[in-house]
């Protein structure tokens, strides 16, 4: 994901299941008079009424801005959480690096944070992570004339990847020297326009972008690599309440079927993983 500093947040509008949830947020979630806003289950919301998700966009299938509206595989399982709570999800499109040092989470601009967020010791430091909800493998995507058939190929070849991502650490990790783009769009855009040859990202965005026909056509994944990174939803340092909330949702998700219908809608053919959310 990217960095933009001074970057102005958006408030945007999502598509899901907590959207119809507007009659329940009156008796559900309120001002206990101390200033406090808290929805069921006792969890204290940064603003009444609403759980806040920061995200960083576009990063489709996960979430993605269409017509003014958020959709994807983490709105959808957030809304979940919004549902169990008794309140609607919010969205708030902000800058990545904030995710990284839990800063929207610390100043009470967001409850929590979705963006396809890998998780790691170094940011656990920074934020609480939820139970992983999606196992990641990274690609390597490449234009078909350009003769690459591994990562072991990119020696020498212009390569993007998405800035502060764990896909640009790796190609780094490889004695690469990709050149940074701010959004995952950016750098398909980056490849597709031939300002790189190649690009090292997670695999489920490739699989988006390559039902493209065009795409498809003219660029193939040349390899995919196990990197053994799982995603996690964020909140801050401390804040038991939202994340037993959460997992109990992925839980109850996994249990009943619903994390497998969501998953074959936003990303492809389900298969059981570690990363899978296990079932309460």
């Amino acid at each position: 994901m990217a960095m933009f500093v001074g970057r102005r947040i958006r408030v945007l509008v999502t598509v899901g299941a907590a959207a119809g949830l507007a009659l329940a947020v009156g008796c559900s979630s309120g001002d206990d008079g101390s200033g406090t806003k808290t929805a069921m289950g006792g969890v204290d919301l940064v603003k009444a009424g609403q759980l806040t998700t920061c995200t960083h966009l576009p990063y489709p299938p996960f979430q993605s801005e269409v017509d003014g509206k958020v959709q994807g595989f983490d709105v959808a399982l957030i809304d979940l959480v919004a549902k169990n709570l008794g309140v609607k999800q919010e969205i708030l499109d902000t800058p990545f690096e904030n995710f990284k040092t839990g800063a929207f989470l610390n100043s009470g601009e967001c409850d929590l944070g979705a963006a396809g967020m890998t998780i790691t010791e170094e940011r656990k430091k920074n934020v609480d992570f939820s139970a992983p909800y999606f196992e990641a493998t990274q690609a390597v995507l490449v234009d078909k004339k350009a003769g690459i058939d591994s990562i072991a190929d990119l020696k020498g070849k212009k390569v993007g990847t998405q800035a502060q991502t764990t896909g640009e650490e790796y190609a780094q990790g490889k004695g690469l020297e990709p050149v940074s783009f701010e959004s995952s769009d950016a750098v398909l855009n980056g490849l597709r326009t031939g300002q790189v040859q190649a690009v090292v990202i997670d695999y489920p965005v490739v699989q988006g972008w390559l039902k493209d026909a065009a795409n498809a056509k003219a660029f193939e994944v040349a390899e995919q690599v196990n990197t053994g990174e799982q995603y996690g939803f964020t909140v801050k340092k401390g804040n038991g309440k939202l994340l037993t909330a959460i997992n109990d949702a992925l839980a109850k998700a996994k249990s009943d079927g619903t994390y497998k219908k969501l998953y074959e809608q936003w990303i492809g053919p389900y298969k059981e993983t570690a990363a899978s959310p296990a079932a309460s």
